[in-house]
């Protein structure tokens, strides 16, 4: 039983850090293009400056929460398996709320 709880645990945890990478990579992609316009990407510049906590914390938060189910302890697989997939869930709505603030109309 602990054996499948730890799986399961791990693969919540992975997609949790799957989705703050997403996070990161799209202030990345951003921020990249944001300094490719110059002085009229500025704005878009610092408001990505001001996200890479928040991208950065969620990372590690669900990093650690993956470390954390490679032990063979029930207990600390079910403190990963929250902390993965919480920092994932933070990191999605997070990511949400970019995407829809610099999404252009058609």
């Amino acid at each position: 039983m602990g054996t499948v709880f730890g799986i399961v645990a791990a693969v919540v945890a992975l997609v949790g850090l799957l989705a703050a990478l997403g996070h990161v990579g799209y202030l990345a992609m951003l921020n990249n293009a944001a300094k490719k316009r110059g002085l009229s990407g500025g704005t878009t510049v610092d408001y990505v400056n001001s996200r890479w906590k928040v991208a950065g914390g969620t990372a590690g938060v669900a990093l650690l929460g993956l470390l954390m189910t490679t032990s063979s302890s029930v207990p600390i697989d079910l403190i990963g398996l929250v902390l993965g997939g919480g920092a994932g869930l933070y990191a999605k709505q997070a990511l949400d709320s970019t995407r829809t603030r610099f999404r252009s109309l058609p």
